[in-house]
């Protein structure tokens, strides 16, 4: 199976292309914009295929069967990632491929009033200088939730997404911010690599959102 991994030299993307690289029955590729930081990060031998992925040729997507979609941007280009979502969409519905797309978790609800954790992201001092990045992801989930023609998946960290190695096990959810049972909503790069890898090996959800949280 061809996996491409869309950012593969970031946090989560790079966790990601570690972990299925070492499974046998995956090829994998990642797909990155600097040749130089991705070496250092995933190493001289890494299998890339570089440019820009907004503007890179279908037919150099389409030769994968399954595209992880870790993608990072600057807050003021964030609707680049709405931008993707729609290209990834738009060449896998014609070649079926599987899309998995790493969001945020602004767009889970939390609260007795079932409220958007993006809500409370702008409340945060600071924020203003990056809240375009949730608000965007919040955008790409709705523009998914449209998209009936692909099997698509949509992965929201907890609220607190940081690197670090696998967690001993996690818990799933939809679309509700989750706690685990020391309280804490958080999860590591290595976790939510071993919930990408489990669903390009053994698909469970599709054209869904799901979320998830170290135990």
């Amino acid at each position: 199976m061809k996996v491409g991994i869309i950012g593969a030299s970031g946090m989560a993307g790079s966790a990601i292309y570690k972990l299925a690289s070492q499974n046998k029955d995956l090829e994998v590729t990642g797909i990155v914009r600097d040749e130089d930081k991705a070496k250092r990060v995933l190493g001289k031998d890494a299998k890339l295929l570089i440019g820009d992925v907004l503007t890179m040729d279908d037919s150099l997507l389409q030769q994968f069967n399954v595209i992880v979609d870790a993608f990072g941007t600057k807050p003021e280009k964030a609707r680049d990632q709405v931008k993707l979502a729609t290209k990834l969409c738009g060449l896998a519905k014609n070649k079926d491929i599987r899309v998995i797309f790493i969001l945020g978790a602004g767009s889970l609800r939390t609260g007795i009033d079932n409220h958007l954790v993006v809500e409370d992201i702008k409340k945060l001092t600071g924020s203003e200088n990056w809240i375009n990045t949730p608000k965007e992801q919040l955008n790409e989930l709705n523009y998914l939730k449209q998209v009936e023609d692909v099997d698509w998946l949509g992965i929201s960290p907890a609220l607190t997404f940081e690197a670090g190695p696998e967690a001993a096990g996690y818990m799933l959810g939809n679309d509700t911010l989750l706690y685990n049972n020391n309280n804490e909503s958080k999860v590591t790069s290595g976790t939510m690599a071993r919930l990408v890898v489990n669903e390009i090996v053994h698909p469970e959800h599709h054209k869904e959102r799901i979320t998830l949280v170290d135990e």
